[in-house]
């Protein structure tokens, strides 16, 4: 079977390297720790590098995107 992803609204940020307090109001108690941004979620410890997104999901988690990935996979709105 396939399936589609169902069509939701997301908030997102871009880990550009210079917005650290960007990053830290969007994702607290997460941040950004020896550059990079650091999340914990329960699968463990994850890292967002430089030109990640960093997406709050449906049910208020975080977690880092690839930008190749997040462009294939979210636009505006």
């Amino acid at each position: 079977m396939k399936y589609r992803k169902k069509p939701i609204v997301i908030e997102a940020v871009q880990w550009i390297g210079n917005n650290t307090r960007q990053i830290n109001s969007f994702a607290a108690p997460h941040g950004v720790h020896d550059g990079k941004v650091v999340i914990q979620t329960l699968e463990g410890v994850m890292q967002g590098d430089i030109g990640d997104w960093i997406i709050k999901g449906v049910k208020g988690e975080f977690y880092p995107c690839k930008p190749d990935i997040f462009e294939e996979t979210y636009e505006p709105v």
